[in-house]
Order: structure tokens, then sequence, then C-alpha cells
């Protein structure tokens, strides 16, 4: 038998005295490796200044450019979730385990060579495209593998099987910054601003060196207290030094292929028929009641019941709403709190708070997921979107109240309230796959899991695409006012250049707010705080939408059913 051969699942049913509890430490190891993905706003500030190093060179990558690298890997992850759910249910857990390590893996390598090369669509293909492939197959691998295994506590299974990939940041954002900081090398300093003339052209600033013009930044007090390393404030050469972003990349892919291929050959499936020990499935009043079906759907019929549409809805709305905050979580903390609240919330802090966040998912996972199991799965989700619409709404309230009145207590409600609303983010991912055998079976669950999961990818674009350009929007408006009360002679020696310029500077990231705030009159508020309130009412709204949903789902109507002769016993 062949290695190949040796990953099906008819070579991996287990023995009758297999103590089921070996299985979850192997789905859980998978989804701590593909969880890093929440951890991914830990490498937007140093692709941001990949060429620069210490702040944004004119030929860096904008954030915005940055963060849909994150929403193709979503993308990716639904697409492939969907199409693997019948090769899952094929071939099952350990060779879909297996490939998605490959997939994982070599998207980081490739990703790699992008940042080496400074080729944005290598890191889009890379991390992207294939390493998205990786997420979505090493997701649904164990799903419908603990369901069957746990058929007692579907909701609790669940929660083990998804717990890992909410914790996978918990790992991943210390062991990236811990990188990081390892590979990184700071660029030539040529010294502070007024000991090196300079020249702007086209927005771009320049300095002699040896005789010949070299680009160059100017690192601000703020820009060097965000910065992996610390160093003085001053004049910088463009290309020169390092972020360590290649050699993480590099390190991450090679570390995660070896500690996911070793999980997926621990992954085992029950034989035909087998139920645990003394467990008897609930009476039919019961079941009724927390809307659990006795009957199964086949997997291209789901997709003909309005139930599964429904569903889908209530994830894309749950997820859309916390996808977009989870990839910019480290930039928006650092830009609400950072400003006003400069001794509290650094660089440490907010990598803390992207660390919080993996710990609250992680939690809410588990959490939610076995609460389900007694209040029901409809039930959990009314929870999720009353108690998060309510949560979303004061985000703005403490990033309006800090900028006028800097205070812990806005700090303290900001951190609780996204957290808590984080728990139910995690708690959604969970829940799901359980509320689907409720309503559709176990025979096909994972499959069907697997194609709602495209819910995920279209909330992977909704997200990221919401905050950045509204964010965005909002970040010109705030550059315009700024501008627009500062005295133009005092803009120019800032600058090089005339408020006719302005977006120009704006594209070239030589006109920033931290630096238009160091020139402004006093008194002057600092609008970054707000740069993210249309966005936190607009994923209130989605919220809404997603409640609506959920009031909507009932049981699936008797003629989807699978008649009894087609059904087998629900094995992998």
């Amino acid at each position: 038998m062949n290695i190949i051969e040796g990953l099906k699942k008819e070579h991996i049913v287990a023995g009758e005295d297999y103590n089921r509890w070996l299985v979850p430490p192997a789905s859980i190891a998978i989804h701590l490796c593909i969880g890093s993905v929440y951890a991914w706003s830990i490498f937007n500030p140093a692709l941001i200044k990949e060429l620069g190093v210490v702040a944004s060179a004119s030929g860096d990558w904008s954030l915005s450019s940055v963060v849909w690298i994150f929403s193709v890997a979503i993308v990716f992850l639904g697409l492939s979730a969907a199409f693997a759910g019948k090769w899952l249910e094929q071939v099952g857990p350990r060779m879909v385990g297996f490939v998605a390590a490959c997939c994982w893996g070599g998207g980081f390598l490739i990703g790699s060579v992008g940042i080496t090369t400074h080729q944005l669509w290598l890191i889009y293909l890379g991390y992207g495209a294939l390493g998205g492939c990786g997420l979505g197959l090493g997701y649904v691998s164990p799903v419908s593998t603990l369901i069957r295994w746990f058929p007692d506590r579907r909701g609790m299974a669940t929660g083990m099987a998804i717990m890992g990939f909410g914790g996978g940041a918990m790992i991943g954002a210390p062991l990236k910054e811990f990188l990081l900081k390892l590979y990184y090398q700071a660029p030539t300093f040529l010294g502070p601003v007024a000991d090196v003339p300079m020249t702007t052209e086209n927005g771009v600033r320049f300095a002699t060196v040896n005789g010949s013009p070299v680009e160059v930044v100017v690192a601000s007090a703020a820009d060097m207290a965000k910065a992996i390393m610390p160093g003085p404030e001053g004049v910088y050469v463009v290309g020169t030094g390092s972020t360590g972003a290649a050699a993480t990349f590099f390190t991450l892919g090679i570390l995660y292929t070896i500690v996911m291929i070793a999980a997926s050959f621990s992954y085992r499936v029950p034989r035909e028929g087998w139920l645990p020990k003394g467990w008897t499935p609930p009476q039919a009043g019961t079941a009724a009641k927390k809307m659990i079906s006795s009957a199964h759907v086949h997997i291209d019929q789901a997709l003909k019941t309005p139930q599964f549409w429904l569903l889908w809805v209530v994830l894309c709305a749950n997820v859309t709403a916390g996808i977009g905050v989870i990839g910019v979580a480290k930039t928006m903390m650092t830009e609400i709190f950072g400003t006003t609240m400069p001794l509290i919330v650094n660089g440490g802090f907010a990598a803390t708070y992207v660390l919080m966040i993996s710990v609250f998912n992680m939690v809410g996972r588990f959490f939610w997921a076995s609460t389900s199991d007694f209040l029901g799965r409809k039930n959990t989700y009314f929870v999720f979107f009353i108690l998060g619409i309510i949560l979303y709404m004061s985000i703005p309230y403490a990033a309006q109240q800090v900028s006028v009145h800097p205070a812990v207590v806005w700090l303290v409600m900001f951190y609780a309230a996204t957290m808590i609303i984080f728990t139910m983010y995690g708690g959604g991912f969970a829940t799901i796959p359980a509320y689907l055998a409720d309503i559709f079976g176990t025979k096909y669950v994972g499959g069907i899991h697997g194609r709602l999961l495209t819910a995920w990818s279209t909330a992977g674009v909704l997200g990221p695409l919401a905050i950045t350009q509204l964010r965005q929007h909002s970040l010109t408006n705030a550059l315009h006012d700024l501008a627009g009360v500062i005295n133009n002679e005092t803009f120019v020696t800032a600058f090089g250049a005339g408020k006719e310029k302005l977006d120009e500077l704006i594209a070239t990231k030589t006109v920033t707010i931290g630096k238009l705030m160091e020139i402004a009159p006093a008194g002057t508020t600092d609008p970054t705080p707000s740069l993210y309130n249309t966005t936190m009412y607009t994923m209130a709204a989605l919220l809404v939408v997603g409640l609506i949903a959920n009031m909507m789902v009932r049981p699936v109507h008797e003629k989807h059913h699978m008649v009894h002769d087609e059904v087998e016993d629900p094995v992998m």
C-alpha cells in the first residue's frame, strides 16, 4: 500500500476500543496552524513599509492593497471548502488534511518570494489563493468527523473542531512578532531632519548620498514609536534594511507544513453504525423543540431549500461584521487610541490586543457552541445579533469620547465591547455546523457545511471592502480638513510643496494625519479616533439583516428528506 492509498478513509477506520477523545487534538492542531490567518494584521505594518522600513516610501504598498490579501485567502477558503465537500466525504479527513498542509505551507513560501522581489501578485497567489485553499481544506476536514464521534454533544464537538482556528492567532501573533523582530534590519540613517538637505519631486523626498540623489523617508517620533525596533527619528534611506517579513513567511511555511502533516496522520473515523456507549438518540419531542431533525437531506438537495440560504445569510452577516475588524485590528486600536493615549496604547499593547482577540475568539467558539446544546442553535444566534448590534453601536461612542476627554474608561469600554463581539464571531462559526446537522441531518453535514462557507468567502470581500473604503473616505476628508487649518507657509516648510499638491502628497504618503498634527495650531482635535465610526454603524446594520434571516429559519419540509432506502449510516 503506497502513501497516497494509506491516506484514504477506508484505511483509517478506528477499532472498537478506540478512544474518541484522541481525535480532537489532531483537529485542534491543524486549526491552530491555519487559524494564524486571524493574526494577519501583524503583517500589515511591515508590508506597508517594506521599502521604507521605518515609514512608508512612495513605492510601498498601501494598507488597502495588503488588507485584500487576507480577503483573498478567505474567499478561497470558502470556495475550496464548497468544492471539496463531496471529496471529503469520499476520501476522508486524513487525505484532505494532508493536502491542506501542502497548500497552507506552500502559500507562505510563495508569499516569501513575493515579498523578497516586491511582487504583490505573488503574495496574493501564494498566501491568498493557494494558502486560502489550504485554509478551506484544513477547516472542513475535522468537522463532520467530530460530529460523528460526538453525536451526543454536537455543539461541543463543533466547538472543539473549530476552537483551534479561533485560537490560531493566540500562538501565531507572538510567534510572528518574535520572528519579525528576529529578522528585522534597520535602514541606513542619514541624520536628523535639520541636518539633512532634502528636495521634493512629485511628492517624493530625496537626499544626496555620495553625490547621487536617493529616495528617503522622514520618520517622526510617532513612526519610531510604532517601529519593530526603536531608533532615532530623522531621515532614512529607502531600500536599505529589512522589515523581516520575507524571512518570517519562509519560516512559518516550513513550520506549519510539518505540524499539519503530522496532525493529519492522527485522524480516525468511526465504523458504520457506531454510537457512544450508553447513549441513545433524543426523544422525538425534545428533538423537535430544538429543531433537531432525525432525517437526512442530500447535499445537492440542501441547496434547494430556503433553510440553506437563510443560514447562508445568517453566517454571512455575522462574519462580515467581525472579519473586517479582525483584518485591521492592530491598526484600528493604534489609530483610535494611540494618538490620544500613547503612553498606554503603544506597539506592545496593540500586539497584545491582537493576541486577546484570538483568546476570546477561541473561547467563544467552545463556550457558545457548547451553550447551544442547551439553548438551541436558533436562540444562540438571536443572542449574537441582538447583543452584537448594541456593542457595535457603542464603539463610535467610545472613540468620540476619547478624542474629547482621553480617559482609560473609554479604552476599557472599547476593549470589552470588541472582545465580547469576537466571542460571538467565533461562536457563530462553531455553532453553524451543529445548526446544519440539526436542520439537514448528519449524513452530508460535512459537504453542506463546506458549501455554506461560501458565505465566509463573500464576507471576506464585504468586510474588508467596507472597512477600507469607509475608512479611506473618512481619512481623505480628515486630511483635507486638517490641511485647511494650517498656514500655507508652515505647510510648505514641512513638506516642500504647497497645499495645491495635497492630493499628490497624500498619494505618496508624504502627508499623514500624524505629520499634519505636528504642525497644526494648538488645540486642534486629532480626527484619527473617528475614522471607523461609519464602518461600525454599517456593521450594526448588517447584524439586523442576520437577525431577520435567523427569525425565518424553520424545519426542512419532509419533501426534501432522503427516503429510507437512500440513507446509509452517517459514517465517512
